[in-house]
């Protein structure tokens, strides 16, 4: 669930409509790695989504985030030049400077044409101009450099890739095809270095990478989401996403999935768990309390750096919040605590959906 897609489908809207159709993601999805690390041009979105938090050696805490979004525009076979508009990319990029109180944010724009932006697995890339991810051997290099901070890190995967939904698919809505194929690294082993203000820390932690990809996927009764990606220290971890119906109650196409330490998977349906909003700053609930009963688990998650919001500048970008959460509680009545990233889009301002 990642909001910076609203925007692409309405640019999208704007440069013209497909001129032969994309496919659906619907059940029976097989998945296949590493092709899948990469692009899916046949789905009209797709988006690769990195977050994580770290700490350098003096405990000074950070969070990271590197995305990159790809929305088709048209699907021909026959490109007349370079510079036609098949795709357009939009990639972020932001650095959480929790124990000092500061949060610093980019976004770029580009067209796929003369690789300005892509997603190649003969080059083993996800790029937009020099931000990019590249696999190498069993890790994962991002390298992204914005204005006023930087970071280069490696991670690597101590779990294989997780599926989620059922058969293949994570509906979204009600119908055919409202749905989208989407998998997870769910624990990334970081490290590497962040740098701003002209000092460079070396850091450690965890990271978390989503990819998905699908032509449709909301529906126009959905005024937002809140998405939830939690790391815990017994090793397991937990993604949930509630969406939000226009009359605020959540909608049934919510749900989850949970892996635990060996990397077995459940998927949670929308009535397996309950997610209570708590303290706001401005408009954002940024704390929650989430309980999964069959997990006997009982957390409650917060922020020390509030400010995590990523302020829209334009049509491409609304304004959203997503930021580095710590986490603490009981799990099979023992006390357990971790990190993770939370997304909360539509409380800015209404939310329109594409497809």
């Amino acid at each position: 669930m990642k909001s910076r897609v609203i925007g692409l489908l309405a640019l999208a809207g704007m440069l013209g409509a497909a001129a032969d159709p994309y496919r659906l993601a619907l059940p029976g999805y097989k998945y296949d790695f590493p092709r899948d690390n990469f692009s899916h041009p046949e789905y009209q979105t797709e988006w690769w989504y990195y977050t994580g938090n770290l700490h350098a050696s003096d405990g000074r805490k950070f969070g990271f985030e590197l995305t990159f979004f790809r929305q088709g525009v048209r699907r021909e076979a026959r490109v007349a030049s370079v510079w036609d508009v098949q795709d357009v990319w939009l990639a972020h990029l932001a650095l959480s400077d929790i124990d000092g109180g500061r949060f610093y944010h980019n976004e770029r724009l580009n067209r796929s044409g003369a690789g300005l932006a892509g997603a190649d697995p003969a080059q083993a890339r996800v790029w937009n101009g020099n931000w990019q991810v590249r696999w190498i051997g069993d890790g994962e290099h991002l390298q992204a450099i914005g204005d006023g901070f930087e970071f280069d890190l490696t991670a690597r995967s101590e779990k294989p890739a997780v599926i989620h939904g059922v058969d293949g698919v994570s509906q979204k809505s009600e119908g055919a095809g409202k749905a989208s194929h989407y998998f997870s690294e769910t624990r990334l082993r970081t490290s590497g270095a962040v740098a701003f203000d002209g000092r460079k820390y070396m850091v450690d932690g965890l990271a978390w990478m989503d990819h998905e990809f699908f032509t449709h996927q909301l529906a126009g009764n959905q005024s937002g989401w809140d998405w939830f990606s939690l790391q815990f220290d017994d090793g397991s971890e937990l993604m949930l996403y509630r969406l939000r119906l226009k009359d605020g109650s959540p909608d049934p196409y919510s749900s989850g999935t949970y892996v635990d330490a060996h990397g077995k998977t459940t998927h949670l349906k929308r009535d397996e768990f309950a997610l209570t909003p708590g303290k706001l700053w401005t408009k954002y609930p940024i704390a929650w309390r989430i309980g999964v009963p069959s997990l006997s688990l009982d957390v409650s998650l917060g922020t020390r750096l509030p400010q995590q919001e990523l302020t829209g500048t334009n049509r491409a970008s609304p304004s959203y919040w997503e930021g580095a959460i710590e986490v603490h509680g009981s799990k099979q009545g023992h006390a357990v605590k971790g990190v993770g990233y939370l997304e909360m889009t539509g409380y800015a301002g209404p939310v329109s959906f594409g497809g």
